[in-house]
């Protein structure tokens, strides 16, 4: 069992003139940025039909064969790593918990191990923090919806939501609350919800759980800007598939926290998301980024005063693939030989 790599105390808290007017304090998000370091873990129906986007799969495409969560959170904690977050419910729609709010979950598959409870109970025994992902993008339980299933569609606006799948959504999502109290709510493609929406959840959750750290995922931009037109609000700026802002002009800048989002001023740390191969949900062909790119990686990221969220999905059996395993202990010891501990 590996020690959690040590602080690099590399946080940036620039006197912007007063403690801003985010919902949790400075302190509070200091602890966040202080975690460094997780495993984003992609796990579900895309795992067994190789669709990042599925839709309406038979629920007995969902079949892993040698399933073990706890597997998953140890090597997490072998690697040093402190949190991680896991697809409670992705595009597809399907429920890795057994939840009352619809039938496209666990509990009606062959193997019914509920996941996410698995995957907090490991978290709490192995002293990292448990974050859950919800999509709010969803291609099965439709209540009438017509769902583009078409990332550029998605992006133009043209995938929404309405009142009846909003209701279904809160409801999940106060089943994860209150069954598994995660420290961490990451909230996907949140441009499927509009802003007052968007504003209702992050408020309903925050009353329900006044500690928690809240995301809506900001997808693909390097931190200098935050676009309030979809993810906001969150506590968390995520930055998925990049690595923070170096350059300001001709000059070094490092992810900056302090944003004026609406003419007001919020510290909002930040988040890089990336993968270990090249895609979210596990393939068998996906190989491994090389050592010097994952090192790069955790460096221009942790370095730069941001958290790394390293994806490393686990394959068809249930199991973290050897090659991630061995590529995620190499790196930790690169971490240790270049002294960014």
């Amino acid at each position: 069992m590996a020690d959690p790599i040590p602080d690099q105390n590399n946080i940036r808290i620039v006197d912007n003139g007063g403690p801003g007017e985010q919902r949790l304090s400075i302190p509070q998000l200091q602890e966040f940025q202080q975690w460094k370091y997780g495993m984003f873990i992609h796990w579900g129906m895309s795992t067994f039909d190789g669709k990042e986007l599925s839709a309406c799969e038979p629920i007995g495409t969902y079949a892993p064969t040698d399933l073990d969560v706890d597997e998953w959170v140890s090597v997490a904690r072998d690697a040093g790593m402190r949190y991680a977050v896991l697809t409670a419910k992705h595009v597809a729609g399907h429920a890795l918990w057994p939840s009352a709010f619809g039938e496209y979950s666990v509990k009606n598959s062959a193997d019914t191990t509920d996941v996410v409870g698995a995957y907090v109970d490991a978290c709490r025994a192995k002293g990292l923090k448990a974050g859950l992902y919800y999509c709010a993008w969803d291609n099965t339980n439709l209540f009438g919806m017509q769902v583009t299933k078409d990332w550029k569609e998605y992006a133009l606006g043209m995938t929404t939501t309405n009142d009846a799948f909003r209701a279904f959504m809160w409801s999940q999502i106060d089943e994860l609350l209150d069954t598994y109290d995660p420290d961490y709510l990451w909230v996907d493609m949140p441009k499927v919800l509009p802003l007052d929406k968007r504003i209702e959840l992050y408020e309903h959750v925050a009353a329900r759980r006044p500690k928690i750290l809240f995301a809506y995922n900001h997808s693909c931009q390097n931190g200098t800007t935050f676009d309030h037109t979809f993810a906001w609000p969150s506590d968390i700026m995520t930055m998925e598939r990049n690595i923070p802002n170096a350059y300001n002009g001709h000059a070094r800048q490092d992810y900056f926290a302090w944003k004026e989002i609406l003419g007001r001023r919020y510290y909002i740390p930040g988040e890089t998301n990336d993968t270990i191969g090249r895609e979210w949900f596990y393939q068998e062909n996906d190989a491994v980024r090389n050592d010097k790119d994952l090192l790069g990686m955790y460096m221009a990221t942790t370095g730069r005063g941001v958290n790394f969220l390293l994806n490393c999905p686990p394959d068809r059996r249930g199991r973290m693939p050897r090659r991630w395993i061995d590529a995620l202990m190499r790196l930790r010891r690169n971490i240790d030989l270049v002294g960014l501990d």
